[in-house]
C-alpha cells in the first residue's frame, strides 16, 4: 500500500468522552475513515502510520442527520467510523504535536 493510500484513508482520530472511555477500557481508538476503506486496509495503515499492532477493526457507516435552516430542509453529509482494537501494552498518543 502506497504512503499517498495511507495518509488519505486515515482522516483524523475521532475524540470523544465515549471514545476516551473506549480507549482505558478496552484499549480502542476510534478514527474517521475514507467512506471506501476496507477493514484489511484500516488495520495495515493504523500498523503502518503508528507502529503497533492491531488486533481487531469495527467499521460504522455514520448517516447524516437531516436539518432545517432559515425554513430550508437539507442533510448533513455521512461519514465512516473505525474502532481500532491494539494489542497488549500498545497505545496511541493522540494529543502529541506534530
Amino acid at each position: 500500500m502506497s504512503n499517498e493510500r495511507v495518509y488519505s484513508l486515515i482522516r483524523r482520530p475521532h475524540v470523544s468522552e465515549k471514545t476516551a472511555r473506549t480507549q482505558e477500557i478496552s484499549n480502542q481508538y476510534v478514527f474517521e475513515v475514507a467512506s471506501d476503506a476496507t477493514k484489511p486496509e484500516i488495520k495495515a495503515a493504523v500498523e503502518k502510520l503508528f507502529s503497533v499492532k492491531v488486533e481487531a477493526v469495527q467499521v460504522v457507516n455514520v448517516r447524516g442527520k437531516n436539518k432545517t435552516f432559515k425554513g430550508r430542509s437539507g442533510s448533513r453529509t455521512g461519514w465512516r467510523k473505525a474502532y481500532v482494537r491494539l494489542g497488549e501494552g500498545q497505545s496511541i498518543d493522540l494529543m502529541a504535536k506534530a
